[in-house]
């Protein structure tokens, strides 16, 4: 390929949709991927044993993931997710007691309201207290809606005070410990990857704003039927080479920062001047790529340096038989808060369970023996069966940086631009004003491919 007309850093979620983007628009694109294989954070490898594809951790998708979701349809993957109508959630307690959460298809907020008052795990008190969130949510939901038609970026700290924890703001609003136990407290460490005396309120106010708006199906759990390289990585892959594109893996890339001579991208012997980079890498890794002349880019890259990241460990457990019923189960109050029958979701026999510990800083030094024995012992708390099948395989896997911390006073999270003239950041790190999800990092992609569009190549 001679010069591309932009080169993209980093084949996760970020970067493979930025090049989508601009593959799409008729853009001759390389994408470089210093791993041998795609996905970056969100990827799948064989196991050594079973030979089952296994991924690096459970990724859950929602239905107000509306630019992943698009994304999946423009490169044709859109059948490899499972949408549930609905948002509907079975929870076993530690004592054994099973409820389900199940908001109804009917207008916000009345599907939040009809899926608490239904819950049979709350008591009146508890259903009463959702309640005192309609303002807060308000103030949140008014803020997209007035911003979107502008395109303008939305601040994560509607209905909320900056420096507040989740656990702060809940408290504020009378969320009674009933409630945040089995909903609120659950769902922020799963969209946040903290526990909600750590995380930052406004960004768990957005995703509540996102989650329970106007559409009902926003709200709505999306899993992936296909390992994760497969299910977007290897299609988007696909798209953008049938486009005249190019996606290198082992490909180690350098951006040298030259205010004379502009931008170039190094890898191994080989040398490009494109009219754009996208950098779309993870924040610990920028420091690395980005070299030459940084000057112009030295408060992002100190902003890199200091953002701490938050673990998350999954588990995964082979049964000689089937141990589950659902495609997945919430465990609050637990180490492993949630778990995943991967080959039910898969549509083949189940008997391969994924537990995922979210937020997981207390943990990762644990022994995998430790983390083993501890998921089982919740497992055979939780599902009777269990108790009774014989464990084929366990493996344990480790995200140290799976994400960035959102405690408050965290580093502030670079826009799309930069001081550098073509260079552009993408990744689940930029400021989008959601925490670090998928959707998230897909939105960041898009915006720097819009961004490519319009200043480096028009």
């Amino acid at each position: 390929m001679t010069d591309p007309d932009v080169i993209v850093v980093g084949a996760g979620f970020a970067g493979l949709s930025a090049a989508a983007r601009l593959s799409a628009a008729g853009l001759r694109v390389l994408v470089l991927e210093a791993r041998s294989r795609l996905g970056g954070r969100a990827t799948a490898f064989a196991d050594r044993e079973t030979g089952e594809l296994v991924d690096n951790g459970q990724h859950v998708l929602m239905g107000c993931y509306t630019e992943t979701l698009a994304f999946l349809g423009e490169i044709g993957a859109a059948e490899h997710v499972r949408r549930q109508p609905e948002l509907a959630v079975t929870t076993i307690e530690r004592h054994g007691r099973v409820s389900r959460l199940r908001c109804p298809s009917l207008p916000s907020p009345l599907h939040l309201l009809a899926g608490v008052f239904g819950w049979s795990a709350l008591g009146w008190r508890d259903r009463l207290a959702v309640l005192r969130m309609a303002g807060p949510l308000r103030a949140a939901q008014r803020a997209l809606r007035d911003a979107a038609p502008r395109g303008d970026h939305v601040s994560a700290g509607a209905g909320s005070s900056p420096p507040e924890t989740v656990a702060a703001w809940l408290d504020r609003h009378g969320q009674t410990p009933r409630l945040r136990e089995l909903l609120w407290d659950p769902l922020a460490l799963a969209a946040l990857n903290q526990p909600a005396e750590i995380a930052a309120a406004p960004y768990f106010a957005r995703v509540l704003a996102e989650m329970f708006g106007p559409d009902p199906a926003a709200a709505a759990i999306v899993l992936p039927t296909r390992p994760l390289h497969l299910m977007y990585a290897e299609p988007a892959r696909q798209f953008v080479e049938e486009r005249g594109g190019a996606v290198m893996t082992r490909a180690r890339a350098s951006v040298v920062l030259d205010r004379q001579s502009g931008l170039e991208v190094h890898c191994g012997d080989r040398r490009w001047r494109p009219r754009g980079v996208i950098c779309a890498v993870p924040w610990f890794a920028l420091n690395e790529v980005l070299v030459g002349d940084t000057t112009p880019v030295a408060e992002t890259l100190a902003a890199a340096r200091a953002t701490d990241p938050s673990p998350i460990v999954t588990v995964n457990l082979w049964f000689d038989r089937v141990v589950m019923d659902e495609p997945f189960v919430g465990l609050p109050g637990r180490l492993m808060q949630w778990v995943f029958d991967k080959r039910a979701v898969f549509g083949e026999a189940a008997s391969h369970l994924s537990l995922v510990s979210s937020g997981a800083a207390d943990v990762l030094r644990w022994t995998n023996p430790e983390l083993i024995e501890a998921a089982l012992e919740e497992l055979r708390g939780a599902l009777p069966r269990v108790r009774d099948a014989q464990v084929v395989r366990a493996t344990v896997i480790r995200e140290p940086r799976a994400t960035f911390s959102l405690a408050p006073g965290h580093p502030t999270r670079p826009g799309t631009h930069t001081a550098v003239p073509g260079l552009l950041l993408a990744g689940d790190w930029i400021d989008t004003g959601l925490p670090a999800t998928i959707e998230g990092a897909v939105r960041s992609g898009h915006r720097a491919a819009e961004a490519a569009l319009s200043t480096c190549v028009r």
